[in-house]
């Protein structure tokens, strides 16, 4: 694990995390404040925040390793990460709402809300990570 893959996933962490704000804190803010009696006090999840940005620091430090694995693209990298960034919304976000709307009570609307914008934030993820190409190496030194 080099410089480049720790940049690149605190990069990651850094925008996934401004996603989850944007999607959960502003475009679904008014679904959830409806729901507001099955959630916690908003005191008790404010003293939560440590284990959100752990979620978005692992979330993005995973993705980076798992993109390096990958081969590096032979077409276009822009869909090498889309598919990437999709494939990690199916092992991830989708079956997570859909599990979360078969046990709690919210609104179908509301699933499908949050997976449309999870699935879009991902997109946009793994966009960002073929842009920023974790497993290239660095060029090599100028000859004397």
């Amino acid at each position: 694990m080099d410089k480049r893959f720790w940049i690149c996933g605190f990069t990651i962490s850094a925008t996934a995390l401004a996603l989850g704000f944007f999607v959960h804190g502003l475009l679904l803010r008014d679904d959830y404040l409806a729901l507001a009696h099955l959630f916690r006090p908003q005191t008790d999840a404010n003293a939560q925040v440590g284990w959100i940005l752990l979620a978005y620091v692992s979330l993005g430090l995973a993705m980076t390793w798992l993109y390096r694995w990958l081969p590096p693209p032979h077409r276009s990298k822009r869909w090498h990460g889309a598919r990437f960034g999709l494939a990690i919304a199916l092992v991830s976000f989708v079956p997570w709402h859909l599990l979360a709307h078969a046990g709690q009570p919210f609104p179908l609307a509301l699933s499908l809300k949050q997976v449309v914008f999870d699935v879009i934030a991902m997109l946009l993820l793994g966009l960002l990570l073929a842009w920023l190409q974790p497993h290239r190496r660095p060029l090599a030194p100028a000859p004397d």
